[in-house]
């Protein structure tokens, strides 16, 4: 298949272009007051409550009550925060949330109704769009790390460094994650790559790449601070995170943040691993103007909200790790496993080109075999953990050898699993055993 042509961006008018720009902040942030709605509403039936239906039909006005509600607090600076800092931090969270939405393809090129200009469902393209995404994603976490510190509280700094390292961890896997699709696909430009999705059989790469779409999914929960992995707001230990010392707007800045940052992964997925804004296959073999027009705004919200129930579901089901277990899976885990499956997409590829077997069977093969060595690796881990004997688990007693306030890690390393069942002796015998006040009495 012949690589698209890019042609067609940046030669829209000016007003063209602002016209985009609007939509898409306008979206995006109607989306960001639906999604928290909607995850209040899925929660609360998981959980057997009702969840808001007061303001508005079905409750959906409650979000924008929320951010009236935030508006209108008390906005104040702690005396021991760096102020301009402390002020520019939510803005360089917030806006390179919204700049990542400029590369990504909402559907084909249609005619702006009441005129005859005809334009792409997109902002701009460019031939390393998916780099522009992750090195502007990766922009937040300079806002993060200095709200934290520029907060002039402990926990807030704890907090930022500890979503910093976080992040960065999780940049690395998806980072990873995407290489096999840019070997396979030949691009780094989203519209090439939703085009080499639908071009042979409507084969989308999140079953032809399995391995690199389950290790996206993951990293993706990673990198938004999600539930379970939503440490840098752990409560019990951090009080409430990096945003602990913020109110009013810059607060709602940083949730904002947080729900568009959710909504981006969940673009990106559905543009790199679920064939973009296609159709699905049963649908485009029924109706073959399913992916023209407006239409394809449909089935590509339809697939981002497949990714935000996710979201959703694993908060209102995983409890949150510990942060060793957390990184422990990030590193010895996704990590390797990544690097793994690309030498394999690798090999593949070289074969392919001159002229080897079936690339698609290879791939479905080595994907089993992948999610086989994942399940290997888990079952060893936890058998070598059995394994411990109670001797290291009961060595150090000193608890504060390690340098206080921080105790020392337990001589078998980090403590995973679920906690040692607890024993009993054996139950005394009443009838034989006399009691204290008999005793008195007899004596």
């Amino acid at each position: 298949m012949e690589a698209a042509d890019l042609s067609a961006f940046g030669q829209d008018n000016v007003w063209v272009i602002i016209l985009k720009t609007v939509l898409i902040f306008f979206v995006l942030v109607l989306l960001t007051l639906f999604n928290i709605w909607l995850e209040r509403r899925v929660v609360a039936r998981m959980q057997h409550r009702i969840g808001p239906n007061v303001n508005g039909p079905f409750g959906l006005l409650q979000s924008l009550a929320d951010g009236v509600k935030l508006a209108l607090k008390e906005d104040f600076i702690p005396k021991a925060a760096d102020k301009v800092v402390f002020v520019l931090a939510p803005v360089l969270s917030v806006v390179p949330a919204f700049v990542t939405f400029s590369v990504i393809p909402f559907g084909p090129e249609v005619t702006i109704p009441f005129t005859d200009i005809t334009t792409p469902l997109q902002l701009t393209d460019m031939p390393v769009a998916v780099l522009f995404v992750m090195a502007i994603a990766s922009i937040g976490i300079y806002g993060i790390v200095l709200g934290g510190w520029s907060s002039g509280s402990t926990y807030s700094l704890l907090g930022g460094l500890r979503s910093s390292a976080q992040m960065i961890s999780y940049e690395v896997a998806m980072g990873l994650a995407l290489v096999a699709v840019f070997l396979y696909s030949g691009s780094m430009s989203t519209s090439q790559i939703v085009a080499q999705q639908n071009a042979d059989g409507y084969f989308w790469f999140g079953l032809m790449l399995a391995p690199s779409f389950i290790i996206y999914m993951i990293a993706m929960v990673g990198e938004t601070n999600r539930a379970p992995f939503d440490l840098p707001e752990a409560e019990g230990e951090l009080v409430g995170g990096f945003h602990t010392e913020y109110s009013s707007l810059k607060f709602a800045l940083f949730f904002l943040a947080e729900y568009i940052n959710m909504a981006t992964v969940s673009a990106v997925a559905t543009t790199l691993f679920l064939g973009g804004w296609h159709a699905p296959w049963p649908i485009i073999n029924v109706w073959p103007g399913a992916d023209e027009g407006y239409w394809p705004l449909l089935w590509f919200f339809g697939k981002v909200f497949f990714f935000v129930f996710i979201f959703i579901w694993l908060r209102g089901t995983l409890p949150r790790l510990r942060y060793d277990q957390f990184m422990h899976f990030g590193w010895k885990r996704l990590i390797p496993i990544s690097l793994v499956w690309i030498l394999a997409v690798a090999t593949i590829k070289l074969v392919k080109n001159n002229g080897g077997f079936d690339t698609r069977t290879m791939l479905f093969a080595i994907a089993g075999a992948m999610v086989l060595f994942l399940g290997v690796g888990l079952l060893a881990d936890r058998g070598g953990r059995d394994e411990a004997t109670e001797a290291d688990a009961e060595a150090d007693a000193d608890a504060f050898s390690g340098g206080f306030p921080v105790p020392p890690m337990p001589a078998g390393g980090p403590v995973r699993g679920a906690a040692a069942p607890l024993t009993f002796g054996p139950e005394p015998d009443l009838a034989t055993t006399p009691s204290t006040a008999t005793s008195g009495e007899e004596s």
